[in-house]
């Protein structure tokens, strides 16, 4: 039986032992190397080439963002964040890396107290994240792969109408933190128009995650808040806070603690469902990148209420589970490159009214 190989970077010993340990623990994983600070993390992927890379984020000297970026720009490794990571700053930190690449991120247990619930939640981590393609640079192979594998962002289609979407819908999980910067990044959006978006990422991780993509495009982006009416966040782009369902009813954003769907608490489809019964025809709903099939079922709502619909292809999905489900649903209009939503989203919008941003 072939083995995942894991490195291990962490820049305590104690907790650096006990992640060894558990991994260990498991007859199909080999921690193959430790490292206790990010240059000899990345020195050691050039020459252990490990499956997957288990990383804490605050590292002496090279930190862990640097090295993410190191790894991910010079020998692409599945990296699995295990952080404790809580304050603002260091949630920053986390966020970058998971747009330089990182795949999932793992609170570490506080007081380096290990129980038997997070030692299983680590190797299923382990093993979910080796399955997980990676690439050099996913910015630059994003924009290569953009043209060779979808169509020019041309017409969107016989059945779009230009100037009547009066709103944008985005769901994403894994590999979403990227490929919703670069989305956003290509986004001319009306004053008028919001971005609605639930986006996977789990507590305390997804604290502060509004907070930094507002600092990351021209949109000013923040969490919803119950009651909002949607008139109100025109121009921007609204998140669903963690643990909080987003929903619209009757023009305003409403919050609820309903049960999840899909284990997923805020859930794409309760978005998109409520804004295919609230919005009709006048939405633009995209499924991005992601593990699991939340969205698919309300991107197709979306379709039969007259909305347009895009999710994004495989070749620039780091993750194609949530658009693939879509696609096999027939919920998407479009199938397209992660460069050409942006484009085919702008033209939609065109003509909705007011100076674009």
């Amino acid at each position: 039986m072939t083995r995942l190989r894991v490195l291990v970077v962490e820049d305590s010993l104690t907790v650096r032992s006990r992640i060894r340990e558990i991994l260990a623990s498991d007859a199909s994983i080999e921690v193959v190397g430790e490292a206790a600070d990010g240059a000899s993390a990345v020195d050691l992927c050039r020459t252990l080439r490990p499956d997957v890379v288990t990383l804490d984020m605050m590292l002496s000297g090279v930190d862990g963002l640097v090295a993410t970026e190191h790894i991910m720009a010079h020998v692409p490794t599945p990296i699995l964040i295990v952080s404790a990571s809580t304050n603002r700053a260091e949630l920053f930190k986390t966020y970058d890396a998971l747009a330089a690449g990182a795949v999932d991120v793992l609170e570490k247990p506080r007081g380096d107290e290990f129980d038997s619930v997070w030692e299983r939640r680590l190797i299923s981590a382990v093993k979910l994240v080796a399955k997980i393609r990676v690439v050099t640079h996913p910015r630059a192979r994003l924009g290569a792969l953009a043209r060779k594998s979808g169509d020019p962002p041309v017409a969107a289609g016989a059945s779009a109408v230009r100037g009547q979407y009066r709103l944008v819908a985005i769901g994403a999980s894994t590999g979403g933190p990227a490929a919703i910067v670069e989305l956003l990044r290509a986004l001319r959006l009306p004053p008028s128009v919001p971005v609605l978006m639930v986006l996977h990422i789990d507590e305390p991780f997804g604290t502060h995650f509004a907070d930094w993509l507002d600092s990351q495009s021209r949109h000013r982006a923040s969490y919803a808040r119950d009651g909002e009416q949607l008139s109100s966040v025109g121009g921007r782009v609204t998140m669903a806070p963690p643990l909080w369902h987003m929903t619209v009813e009757a023009g305003r954003l409403r919050l609820t603690t309903d049960a999840p769907r899909h284990s997923c608490r805020p859930s794409v489809d309760v978005l998109f469902e409520s804004l295919a019964r609230d919005c009709g025809m006048g939405v633009i709903g995209c499924l991005m990148t992601g593990m699991g099939r939340d969205g698919a079922a309300g991107l197709l709502a979306m379709r039969r209420a007259g909305g347009f619909t895009i999710a994004q292809n495989e070749a620039t999905s780091v993750v194609y589970g949530m658009p693939r489900e879509a696609v096999l649903l027939d919920a998407a209009e479009r199938v397209l490159p992660l460069g050409d939503i942006g484009p085919t989203i702008n033209e939609l919008l065109s003509g909705a009214g007011g100076r674009t941003q």
